[in-house]
């Protein structure tokens, strides 16, 4: 179950494993910086809702936290419909369904979507496997 970052349980939940993971996977193109943007969205951000706006300098990592915890839900909604959701059909909704008001280029937001979604149903299927 996915908690709300700076809470006191310690234990990370999907969403934040798969941020951290996005951000160390896209360092090569937009700088180490990112992973501490990345602690620093997740500690910022209120899951009971998604930004409607992402604001610089972190902007890059409140989309990655915010696609994150798209498609999280998006994935645990889908399973209760089908025992294993595609990452396919995952991806195309969080495509569909996350803001695009972001100062984020239409490529870039693709890539963060694309590998949140591939870092989302791995761990998913990891922590099924366990």
């Amino acid at each position: 179950m996915t908690q709300v970052p700076g809470t006191s349980d310690g234990v990370d939940g999907p969403v934040e494993r798969s941020a951290r993971a996005t951000a160390q996977r896209m360092t090569d193109d937009y700088g180490p910086g990112l992973v501490g943007d990345v602690e620093a969205a997740l500690y910022a951000s209120d899951s009971s809702r998604r930004p409607q706006q992402y604001l610089d300098p972190i902007s890059l990592a409140a989309l990655i936290v915010s696609a994150a915890q798209l498609a999280w839900s998006v994935y645990t909604d889908l399973k209760t419909k089908t025992p294993k959701p595609s990452r396919e059909v995952v991806e195309r909704r969080v495509r569909v369904e996350l803001s695009e008001g972001t100062n984020i280029s239409p490529g870039d937001r693709a890539r963060v979507i694309t590998v949140v979604t591939e870092e989302i149903v791995g761990q998913a299927e990891a922590s099924e496997s366990e």
